[in-house]
């Protein structure tokens, strides 16, 4: 039976600001320095740059896929916790930083020994000067994978915990590490790629190191266990696959979509695809609030499914959505705002400057209306231990959305590059519908990710 709503709230409007406020901060940060970077990775020369985002797709595609194990552990340890059962939520903890640390390991070296099928495979037949500097951005940064998996483990240990402001710091002082470093290797040491390439690497070492090391505190709720003879517990880690890994094939679908994609991009010339990247880049601030919000909004729902009080599940996920389109309308009208000044420091061409305008304008538009529940619900679901379905439904509509309606569109009725960002919108909306008739029939709540 539903607990009511008149129990006292596991979560405060301060807790909320606590737990919210951070994961923005987080979050802007992650995607300024991504923007620095690629500024300062310009000065290096044109095949410089398609080589590191080449590797940066496939870096964020395992990062995705690191997170959604991560969130896997956070959902399972935050069941536990709001049943009360905090020895487990340890245990799960311990399981996932080894697990997934492992799994870092393994994935790096099967990037060193697939060197060659990542970049020609993925990419095709790309120039010997950005092959050249894909190659070696790759062999500096793979070090850094068991570390991406590492750090992704702890910070969702401590949002688990409710404590986001700790990896917010870390982000922080780690993107400052990684502009200076990368600002000296490059302007002072002449080091092109393998400077960035180097300062990514010592900044992500540093963020794992100094997130698992805090985790190890005994005064935390969630902390790690001092060994080096882990004992795996398969029924934890059976538990955390069942979120984490129809999470992660969701991530990897998007990013194969994301790719078939700008095959459709590349077939409109130079300027379609400047003004797809460019406006790629803008509108990911838009989405911004909603992206971090959803982060806290797994650790909320996680604990009112742990205690089975799916009345404040309800309660919190109705006001967490308004307070995401609240934000994003926000975020939207400050990204229009500063829309023309963006574009000068862009500096492209007036092809290329009027398509990304129309991109910006049109996803502001769908962002306000329609992403939201397209979006956050499904977090719900996963949270409650209903990882499946929303997976599911997010592959069809990929396929069926993303790709061939954006097929359909440019090449049956002849639409320009905004056909592909209306397939997206179109995805959003119908992913929507169902996701809303899924939270109204209540078969979510139907779900225990523990007993």
């Amino acid at each position: 039976m539903e607990k009511s709503i008149a129990n006292p709230k596991f979560f405060s409007n301060k807790d909320l600001s606590r737990l919210f406020i951070p994961l923005m901060v987080e979050q802007f940060l992650e995607l300024s320095v991504g923007l620095i970077s690629s500024i300062m990775v310009a000065s290096v020369g044109e095949a410089a740059v398609s080589g590191v985002s080449l590797v940066e797709f496939v870096m964020a595609l395992l990062i995705s896929i690191f997170a959604a194990l991560a969130t896997g552990g956070s959902v399972i340890a935050g069941q536990y916790l709001g049943n009360r059962k905090e020895n487990e939520a340890r245990k799960v903890s311990n399981q996932l930083v080894w697990f997934i640390g492992c799994m870092g390991l393994v994935v790096m070296a099967l990037t060193y020994l697939m060197k060659n099928v990542i970049l020609h495979g993925l990419f095709g037949q790309i120039t010997e000067d950005v092959y050249a500097h894909a190659s070696n951005y790759l062999m500096i940064v793979a070090l850094s994978i068991p570390s991406l998996a590492l750090y992704n483990a702890g910070a969702a240990i401590f949002r688990t915990m409710g404590n986001s402001k700790f990896p917010m710091k870390i982000m922080l002082y780690m993107n400052i590490l990684n502009v200076v470093g990368s600002v000296a290797f490059i302007y002072l040491f002449d080091m092109g790629t393998s400077g960035i390439a180097i300062s990514t690497l010592i900044s992500r070492l540093a963020a794992a190191g100094i997130i698992i090391f805090h985790a190890f505190n005994a005064k935390n709720i969630l902390f790690l266990e001092k060994t080096i003879r882990p004992k795996f517990d398969m029924g934890m880690i059976k538990q955390t696959l069942a979120i984490g890994v129809p999470y992660g094939i969701e991530n990897g679908m998007f990013y194969l979509g994301r790719l078939l994609v700008l095959s459709i991009v590349s077939t409109f010339g130079t300027a379609a695809i400047a003004a797809n990247s460019v406006g790629g880049t803008i509108v990911t601030f838009q989405a911004l609030p909603g992206m971090a919000i959803g982060l806290g909004l797994t650790v909320i729902i996680s604990r009112c499914a742990g205690a089975k009080d799916y009345e404040q599940a309800r309660y919190y996920t109705k006001k967490i959505i308004c307070v995401i389109y609240i934000a994003q309308i926000i975020s939207s009208f400050i990204i229009l705002l500063l829309l023309s000044t963006i574009m000068k420091a862009y500096n492209l061409s007036e092809e290329a400057t009027m398509l990304t305008t129309k991109i910006v304008w049109s996803h502001a538009i769908a962002m306000m209306l329609i992403w939201p529940l397209g979006n956050s619900l499904p977090v719900v679901f996963r949270a409650s231990g209903d990882a499946k379905f929303p997976m599911i439904i997010s592959m069809f509509t990929m396929f069926f959305c993303r790709i061939a309606l954006a097929y359909a569109l440019v090449y049956y009725l002849h639409m320009d590059l905004l056909a592909t960002w209306i397939a997206i919108y179109c995805d959003w909306l119908i992913k929507g519908a169902i996701f809303v008739w899924r939270y109204l029939n209540g078969k979510w709540t139907n779900f225990h990710a523990v007993k």
